[in-house]
C-alpha cells in the first residue's frame, strides 16, 4: 500500500486517478495546484507524487525541480502526467521530465489499470542515488575533495563503500 499524492487540476482526472488507485489498494491524496502541493509534502510526505504539468500558477516541471532541489524531497519519487505535447507552449517532453528527475512519464489520456502498474513499478524502483562524484563536479574544487574522497573511501567498511 502507498500512499499517492496527486496533483491535477482537473477534477475528472483527479477523480478517476483516486478510483483507480484505490481499487489497487493505495489511498491518495489530491490538491489542484503545484503550490498546494509544495504545501502538502511538507504536511505529510507521501509515497510517490503524481504530477500535472499544465496547472494554474507554477507549472509541474517547476515543482519536480523544486523536489529535487531540497534536502528533504530530493529522493521523493515523481511520476509526469500531462496531455501537453513537446511542441505546445509551455509544453514539456519525456526527455525534460527525466533529466529534471522525473521516474516516469506518462500521457493524457491514460488507462487507469496501465497508469497503476507504472506507479507501482516507479516506487519499486524508487529515485536513483546521486552520485558522490557528479556532485563533486558541480562544487568549484573537485580535484581536492575527490581526492580527500578517495583517502577516506579506504577507511570505510567494505559493506558501507558505495
Amino acid at each position: 500500500m502507498a500512499h499517492i499524492l496527486i496533483a491535477d487540476d482537473d477534477e475528472l482526472i483527479a477523480e478517476i486517478l483516486t478510483d483507480a488507485f484505490a481499487a489497487a489498494g493505495h489511498p491518495s491524496h489530491v490538491v489542484a495546484s503545484a503550490e498546494a502541493a509544495w504545501e502538502s509534502v511538507h504536511m505529510w510526505r507521501p509515497d510517490i507524487v503524481v504530477l500535472d504539468q499544465d496547472m494554474p500558477g507554477m507549472p509541474g516541471l517547476a515543482l519536480l525541480a523544486k523536489l529535487r532541489a531540497s534536502p528533504l524531497f530530493y529522493d521523493l519519487p515523481v511520476v509526469m502526467l500531462t496531455a501537453m505535447r513537446a511542441d505546445c507552449e509551455r509544453g514539456v517532453d519525456e526527455d525534460s521530465a527525466m533529466e529534471a528527475g522525473a521516474q516516469d512519464f506518462i500521457r493524457k489520456p491514460f488507462v487507469p489499470e496501465a497508469l497503476v502498474t507504472r506507479i507501482e513499478a516507479a516506487l519499486q524502483r524508487g529515485v536513483a542515488p546521486v552520485s558522490v562524484a557528479a556532485v563533486y563536479e558541480e562544487i568549484a574544487c573537485p580535484e581536492d575533495i575527490l581526492e580527500s574522497a578517495s583517502y577516506w573511501q579506504r577507511y570505510l567498511p567494505a559493506t558501507r563503500r558505495a
